[in-house]
């Protein structure tokens, strides 16, 4: 009964996409470009494929995980784009559903899903990445308000956002992870700053934000006041778990494909040395797919993800890299040619290579990633602290 209901939410997908095909455009680099994906969220919205997997009550369609995979298979399928308000749907919608209040739901969730609030995360800091809780933005109260001042960096589509979640210190005096509180920020107020970062593939979907005095009402706070490192270790699960999920979704068995596709028709797979980079990138994404399952299987029942999901993050890392590094030895010379938009159909390979280097940095360097497992999984001894 299970694979009927998933087979008809496949195909009524399908249906959907042929009616509402997907604009051309990848990442919102340009203030244009930025309001076709906003547009693309809304058309997506209004059919009720965004967010499928939030509850009904909150705009969604109450999705399994295995729904939830084919609906990112299907996306991929036809080349859709990532939608401007991602890290809303991925990320803030969650943590909301597991510590925001009533009013704040209310407030912010179906706003979500529209493309009528746009989130962004304002985690990072220039002297605080990987040791997140070393950070430094500090707020202080007055009256009802929290008073931000800081430097946050790495912040995805802060450009395009009307709100960001922000980790600050609250209480100076306490222990790194205890004095920290979750603040929802908006990138309009007075004393926020965006300025756009160029990475290396021409783009600027980063961007590094400046608060000086910014003011937050205290019920904008998002979970308890000093306890937002609880509050930020969800977010961070979703990033490094549910959200790689749908990375593979959102690409690799498609490249895969196009990649067999594309040596066949050059005739390189003649070459058995080919046939070995073919397997061994086909092995990856493989394993990844399963990573993903067991990801899915524990969504699924519910289960918090925990610091499982930093092997699903750990292994994404690598296999990118290898993949793309893969895909463009076997193409040869030209794969590194790219047309003056980067991410025309000639120019893909390139602009996954380039992209790539950043993963085992972004959400988490691979380092603190194999901190995590070794420490929390394995139970070996923590690394010395200072």
């Amino acid at each position: 009964m299970t694979a009927d209901v998933d087979a008809a939410f496949r195909a009524e997908l399908r249906a959907w996409l042929v009616e509402h095909p997907p604009p051309a455009v990848a990442v919102a680099g340009t203030a244009d470009e930025a309001a076709i994906l906003r547009d693309w969220q809304r058309t997506l919205h209004a059919g009720r494929w965004m967010g499928i997997h939030w509850p009904v009550d909150s705009g969604g369609r109450g999705a399994s995980m295995t729904q939830v995979a084919i609906y990112h298979q299907e996306l991929a399928r036809v080349g859709a784009p990532a939608v401007l308000g991602r890290a809303g749907v991925s990320l803030v919608g969650p943590t909301l559903m597991t510590h925001g209040t009533e009013e704040q739901r209310a407030r912010w969730m179906h706003r979500i899903l529209g493309a009528d609030d746009i989130w962004c995360q304002l985690f990072s800091e220039p002297d605080a990445g990987s040791d997140l809780a070393s950070l430094t933005t500090r707020a202080e109260r007055r009256h009802d308000a929290w008073v931000v001042t800081g430097q946050k960096v790495w912040s995805s589509y802060a450009t395009w956002a009307s709100w960001g979640i922000c980790l600050a210190r609250t209480d100076p005096a306490a222990p790194p992870h205890r004095g920290i509180s979750m603040l929802a920020v908006r990138m309009d107020a007075p004393g926020v700053e965006v300025r756009p970062l160029r990475q290396i593939t021409g783009e600027h979907e980063f961007n590094e934000v400046f608060l000086d005095g910014v003011e937050v009402p205290v019920t904008d706070v998002i979970g308890p006041e000093h306890g937002g490192w609880q509050v930020a270790n969800t977010t961070l699960a979703n990033e490094r778990g549910a959200s790689f999920v749908w990375k593979e979704q959102q690409g690799y068995g498609v490249a895969m494909e196009r990649l067999l596709a594309e040596c066949a028709d050059r005739g390189l797979t003649a070459d058995a040395r080919v046939r070995q980079r073919l397997a061994a990138a086909w092995t990856d994404v493989e394993i990844f797919r399963w990573h993903n399952a067991r990801t899915l299987a524990r969504m699924e029942r519910g289960d918090d993800l925990g610091p499982e999901s930093s092997l699903v993050k750990l292994f994404w890392a690598g296999m990118s890299q290898r993949f793309t590094q893969s895909a463009t030895d076997l193409v040869g010379a030209d794969a590194l040619l790219a047309p003056t938009d980067p991410h025309a159909a000639d120019g893909r390979w390139v602009a996954g290579l380039l992209a790539a280097r950043a993963n085992s940095i972004m959400g988490g360097t691979s380092e603190i990633q194999r901190n995590i497992v070794g420490e929390r999984l394995l139970g070996l001894p923590r690394e010395p602290r200072p």
